[in-house]
């Protein structure tokens, strides 16, 4: 039996409410820090486009920052406002779209991860629920209900002008310990008014991010909902130690409009809680109703696994079990991160059985890294 036999379940369309593909690849968004100045240039185009071209369902971009002095932690990341920015992201969606595939920005805030020194030229401090760092140090004062609700706002406009320039949904970030996932984590947020106190009360300012990107873009719009357990600070942590904590947190952002959750994990084999195989998408999916993309070192070999996935489980991890998994309905969509951004045409190789080409594209890789 061939790879590209093995893989069908990979290859099939995908039939959501309000948003369609030609097959349950997703392109992970992944920083890459190629837009000089926030403007995404023609070889951005070019690099979606190629992925695309390639056979990748939905393309979600790499993070861009809402319309706030404090939204990025690098002066290249891409800006989702401004003229210039916005055409940038418009030929990226012609490109795309001319290639067949799908796309949706991924809109961002990154809180207190701003590090005063990567801007030597500014004045403006990093922010947060509490201005807590990851570590729970201040770095700046707590939020104003103000600011907060003008923070909102910047993520409407980003998700109106998504819609109006042609992309086919937008991704709210809220995982990885940024802005959104600030307000989640009670180690960031501390608060006693109606933006903490306890679980829900943590996802009050998810909840209004959604209903205003909603309010923004009409019933529908695709909007995706990205979150994580896990911080870059603690890798074992968890947001919600058991199922029920888990559908407490997930049912006020499932109410407030989010059509499919991406559940963002390191390694996708692994069971989200003890009883039970189901990984994170497979819980969320399970708990909401909703459909979920599953992520986390899909697609790398041991070797490439290993250099990443501090050695945990990674030998015997193939795509076999993950299209098992997605052939049984645990999760709808398969977010590919490093595999593809080191080959476009890695979708294609699975597709047509191209085992000998990744494992060397995956050899050149690894010598490019030494």
């Amino acid at each position: 039996m061939t790879l590209s036999q093995t893989t069908a379940a990979l290859f099939e369309p995908f039939a959501g409410e309000k948003l369609t593909l030609a097959s349950r690849i997703v392109m992970a968004p992944m920083t890459r820090g190629f837009s000089p100045n926030g403007v995404p240039g023609p070889d951005v185009a070019g690099y979606y486009r190629r992925r695309a071209e390639n056979g990748v369902g939905l393309i979600v971009t790499e993070g861009t920052v809402i319309d706030h002095p404090a939204a990025a932690a690098d002066r290249n990341v891409p800006h989702f406002y401004g003229e210039e920015a916005l055409e940038g992201w418009a030929r990226v969606v012609r490109e795309v779209h001319e290639a067949g595939g799908k796309i949706i920005p991924q809109i961002w805030h990154v809180g207190t991860a701003r590090q005063r020194e990567t801007f030597p030229e500014s004045d403006v401090a990093p922010i947060g629920p509490s201005g807590l760092s990851l570590t729970g140090e201040p770095v700046s004062e707590p939020l104003t209900k103000e600011e907060i609700r003008g923070l909102v706002q910047g993520y409407a406009q980003a998700a109106a002008d998504a819609k109006r320039i042609g992309f086919d949904g937008v991704e709210i970030h809220g995982a990885h310990g940024y802005l959104i996932d600030q307000f989640f984590w009670e180690v960031t947020n501390k608060r006693t008014d109606e933006y903490g106190g306890d679980m829900v009360g943590r996802t009050r300012f998810a909840v209004e991010v959604i209903e205003a990107v909603r309010a923004a873009v009409g019933p529908d719009f695709p909007i995706v909902f990205r979150y994580s357990q896990w911080k870059p600070v603690a890798y074992g942590a968890k947001l919600a130690p058991t199922p029920e904590e888990l559908e407490r947190f997930l049912s006020p952002l499932s109410a407030a409009g989010v059509d499919i959750f991406h559940c963002s994990t390191r390694r996708f084999w692994e069971p989200e809680f003890a009883g039970s195989d189901l990984n994170l998408a497979g819980w969320t999916k399970k708990l909401t109703g909703k459909p979920t993309i599953t992520v986390g070192s899909v697609g790398l070999d041991s070797e490439f696994t290993s250099l990443f996935a501090e050695g945990k489980g990674a030998d015997n991890v193939g795509l076999d079990a993950l299209v098992e998994r997605l052939a049984r309905g645990e999760f709808d969509l398969v977010a590919v991160g490093r595999a593809l951004l080191n080959d476009p045409s890695w979708a294609r190789k699975i597709r047509e059985g191209r085992t000998e080409e990744l494992r060397a594209f995956t050899r050149e890789a690894l010598g490019s890294l030494s």
